[in-house]
């Protein structure tokens, strides 16, 4: 179920609605009576992600994003 949530009320009760979105909820953030953005578990939308690279598996721990970016 989606609900909708102001965008000013968002900003003043933000830790309500994280806390909401770990639980499973997911909202639709309006602004001026138009939908800005959505904010939904991750879990929910997982077939939009996709494993390029596991960090842990070069180095325990992973690997600091400086050195990364300095061998690009």
């Amino acid at each position: 179920m989606t609900n909708l949530v102001g965008l000013k009320e968002l900003r003043e009760n933000v830790d309500v609605y994280v806390s909401e979105v770990q639980k499973g909820k997911s909202f639709i953030v309006m602004r001026r009576s138009k939908p800005i953005f959505k904010l939904s578990p991750p879990a929910e939308d997982s077939e939009l992600w996709e494993q390029i690279i596991d960090f842990t598996k070069i180095k325990k721990g992973g690997v600091r994003i400086k050195d990364l970016l300095s061998r690009l």
